[in-house]
């Protein structure tokens, strides 16, 4: 089966296509690094030929409120009409768990648009709502930091390893359309500082980590389970201390929800 991974080249969009291809699929990475550019239109028509399945990994290169918008609507109308005309039957996306709950963020308002995008398309599909990265935990310590002191709420966090968002949406990609959304998380819950102060200990990263109910997270003012997902959602297997003692050396540079900012040409 012909699957085609828009935002191929970035963090779970290459996992992803290197975890299909290893089933026995034909995966095709799509990115501007590969000539697809979904703002444009350009390579979509040429890289769906023949598709059964689009999976949509990419993500937005400015969270800046007008271009993330921009970015999200634009790209998500030219993917759903190229995949149209190409006879694509399956269309997957990665989404953000609480999206609807983060609306004081453009980038949420950004995604949540996006998914009604593809709900009122003709094509089926499937979206998995991930929750956040243990790979951006660092690159949450960066956004709110000041000079040495880090600044973060105690709300509740259910973050996931890459690898397993990954195989979350690989398993959406080779499976019937849901025509809904299924969410993702990690195995564990934390309070978000405290999981803030473990990843940077282990880093010997000396700042200093402090609990403020009033700080924020990506803008938003927090409530203690606006960050987790619901009852039902599918739980990766990766535990945090698992990651960390194989990830120690890894260090991201930005930090990202679900969808990786390499694949703006996630997401």
């Amino acid at each position: 089966m012909k699957i085609v991974v828009i935002g191929g080249s970035g963090l779970i969009g290459s996992k992803l296509v290197a975890k299909l291809r290893s089933r026995g699929h034909e995966a095709v990475s799509a990115s501007p690094n590969s000539g697809v550019n979904t703002l444009t239109g350009e390579g979509l028509a040429e890289v769906l030929k023949g598709a059964s399945v689009a999976v949509d990994v990419s993500n937005s290169p400015s969270w800046e409120d007008t271009a993330v918008l921009r970015f999200f609507e634009t790209s998500t109308r030219n993917l759903l009409t190229y995949e149209a005309t190409a006879g694509v039957r399956h269309h997957v996306a990665l989404s953000v768990v609480g999206t609807e709950r983060l609306l004081e963020s453009g980038y949420f308002r950004a995604k949540l648009a996006q998914e009604n995008l593809i709900k009122s398309s003709s094509i089926p599909y499937s979206i998995v709502r991930a929750t956040q990265f243990f790979e951006f935990i660092k690159g949450i310590a960066d956004l709110s930091a000041d000079g040495n002191t880090i600044r973060l709420p105690t709300d509740l966090i259910q973050p996931m390893a890459a690898d397993d968002v990954a195989s979350a949406v690989g398993r959406a990609a080779v499976g019937t359309p849901l025509n809904r959304i299924v969410e993702v998380g990690g195995p564990e819950q934390f309070h978000l500082d405290e999981l803030v102060r473990r990843c940077l200990a282990a880093r010997n990263d000396p700042r200093e980590v402090v609990a403020d109910p009033e700080a924020r997270y990506y803008g938003i003012k927090l409530t203690e389970t606006m960050l987790l997902p619901g009852p039902d959602a599918q739980l990766g297997e990766t535990r945090f201390e698992t990651w960390l003692s194989q990830s120690t050396n890894q260090t991201p540079a930005t930090a990202r929800q679900p969808s990786e900012k390499t694949a703006a040409g996630n997401h």
